[in-house]
């Protein structure tokens, strides 16, 4: 089952992002893939935001991973962003530890994340951005950990 949201402009591709964070919890991973300009970095702002990172979110492809502070009530202490358009291999995503980066009290997003399939634990986020055209973006949530509610993604 997937669940869709479409986005017309940055400010509501940011709003689903912030509802998205809602549903987050310490140590979730979220996949995100899309074609360059389509919204990756925009989702995770807006993810940031929910989760209550004060610093600037940019996208991390030339450093790969960028960890900003978060001051929110759900237990989430840390963001983690990744962002592997750079990459070449598996063995080069394996070795940036995804694992230690997502420590008890963080989660981390991942841009081009569909780059380390094979790589992820079962219970990832898997979410898409689908450019529709110029100006419209569907925001589909593929695969969400068990037990999720994640209510309002459709209705909106």
């Amino acid at each position: 089952m997937s669940l869709t949201r479409r986005s017309s402009e940055i400010s509501e591709t940011h709003d689903a992002g912030s509802l998205f964070a809602t549903w987050l919890a310490p140590r979730d991973i979220v996949v995100v893939s899309g074609p360059l300009g389509a919204g990756k970095t925009a989702l995770t702002q807006g993810v940031a935001r929910g989760l209550g990172v004060r610093d600037r979110v940019t996208s991390p492809t030339f450093t790969l991973v960028r960890e900003h502070e978060c001051d929110t009530s759900s237990g989430i202490t840390h963001l983690h962003h990744a962002d592997l358009y750079r990459t070449n291999s598996l063995d080069e995503i394996e070795d940036l530890v995804f694992e230690e980066l997502v420590e008890p009290s963080g989660v981390a997003v991942i841009e081009w994340g569909e780059m380390g399939d094979g790589l992820w634990p079962a219970g990832v986020w898997r979410v898409e951005i689908r450019v529709i055209d110029d100006d419209l973006r569907d925001i589909i949530i593929h695969e969400t950990p068990p037990g999720r509610d994640v209510t309002g993604w459709d209705a909106q």
